[in-house]
Order: structure tokens, then C-alpha cells, then sequence
């Protein structure tokens, strides 16, 4: 595993936020991530943790080339709240859960160098999703690290966040491992509402029906 070190600095070393790059290859990349990055946030709500986007790691400290910029990260025992950048030696916690919207274009990158310094870093587990299936097959393909190597994740599980993960068309489905229930996003929660709305509405109707004065509101 890689030994992060601190190294004395005589000038303040200047750490940008941006790189002034688009947030994804396509507006579908785009849609996944964001909808990643929403669904973790409501899930992780009122825990130390904070789930990041497009944001750059630094991992080496007195060294601002060395970096990186995952679609989203998810990091445990750090204080809630917005970030400009992250940087490793600061913040004392390495991510738990990185996850990148992979194609054609960024699969060399991905396989390669991200998947070796995820790893080196001890990033517990490390997803790519492919939401066009142009490159896996399975549009899903997560790594769990073992003995400082990672390994091909065969059962679906994301163990760090306690989810299990399936694809949902050009989405990352979350469903609770204790409760099987999904995780759903704004629109979908938006969606659950109005039914629940409208179940209410028709058993007030039948309660009527039967002479009965309904107290639901």
C-alpha cells in the first residue's frame, strides 16, 4: 500500500479546485453521476461521511500534479460539508467507495492507472459503470480490494456502504441490504408521493362509500 508523505513545504503550494474540464464524457455520463452522487447523499444524511463529485484527490502532499478527479467518492469519519478539493493527508481518511462512468474513451485510464492507485491507496472498493454497455457487457463491474490487490466483485454487494448495486437502464440502482428497499432519487420520491397521494384519496372514497366519515388527511 502506498505510504503517503509529508513533506516539509518553505512556500505555500497552491491546490486548484478545477481543471476547467466538462463533469462528464456525455450528458448520460453526466445523469448517472449526478444521480449517483444524490442518491448517496440522502442515504449517508446525519453521518460523518460526504459523498464528492468530479472533485480532485490529492494524495501527495507539496506535489499538486498528483491527482485525481473520481466521478464520485464516498469518504467515512470526516466532517459533513462541502469540500473545494480533498486532500488525503488534511482530511486523515482515504475514500472507502469510488465510483467512475466509464466508455471507450477513459477505459485505458480506468483499467489501468486509476484501478492501480485506487488500489494502492486501499480504497475498499473501486465500480465502473459503463451506462451505455459499449465496453461491459454487464454496463457494472465493481472491485473489492483483498490482501492490497483487487478482485472481481461477483455478488453484486457494495460492503463499505451496505448496498447491493444493479442497473437500473443508464442508472446505478442502490437497494439496503438489511431492508431490501431502493434508494430513490428526487424524481422518484416525487413519483412515490403522488401515489401515496392518491391511495389515500381512493380509500377515503371507499371509506365514504361504506358511510364511514374518513379522519385521513
Amino acid at each position: 500500500m502506498t505510504t503517503l508523505v509529508n513533506t516539509p513545504q518553505s512556500t505555500e503550494i497552491f491546490y486548484p479546485s478545477s481543471d476547467g474540464e466538462p463533469l462528464a464524457e456525455t450528458s448520460i455520463h453526466a445523469d448517472a453521476i449526478i444521480n449517483t452522487v444524490i442518491v448517496l447523499r440522502q442515504y449517508i444524511e446525519g453521518q460523518s461521511a460526504i459523498v464528492l463529485a468530479n472533485q480532485f484527490l490529492y494524495y501527495a502532499q507539496g506535489f499538486p500534479k498528483l491527482r485525481v478527479a473520481p466521478d464520485v467518492m464516498v469518504i467515512f469519519n470526516v466532517a459533513p460539508g462541502d469540500r473545494d478539493n480533498y486532500k488525503i493527508w488534511e482530511e486523515g481518511q482515504v475514500p472507502v467507495v469510488i465510483f467512475e462512468m466509464t466508455s471507450p474513451g477513459t477505459k485505458n485510464q480506468d483499467m489501468s492507472f486509476k484501478k492501480t492507485l485506487y488500489e494502492q491507496l486501499g480504497v475498499q472498493e473501486y465500480w465502473l459503470f459503463d451506462p451505455k454497455g459499449e465496453w461491459i457487457t454487464e454496463k457494472l463491474q465493481g472491485y473489492r480490494l483483498h490482501r492490497e490487490e483487487y478482485e472481481p466483485i461477483t455478488d453484486g454487494r457494495c460492503e463499505p456502504l451496505k448496498l447491493r448495486l444493479e442497473v437500473d437502464d443508464q442508472l446505478i440502482a442502490f437497494y439496503r441490504e438489511d431492508t431490501g428497499e431502493k434508494l430513490l432519487a428526487p424524481g422518484e420520491l416525487a413519483q412515490a408521493l403522488k401515489q401515496a397521494e392518491s391511495e389515500v384519496e381512493k380509500l377515503k372514497e371507499q371509506l365514504k362509500a361504506l358511510g364511514v366519515e374518513p379522519e385521513i388527511k
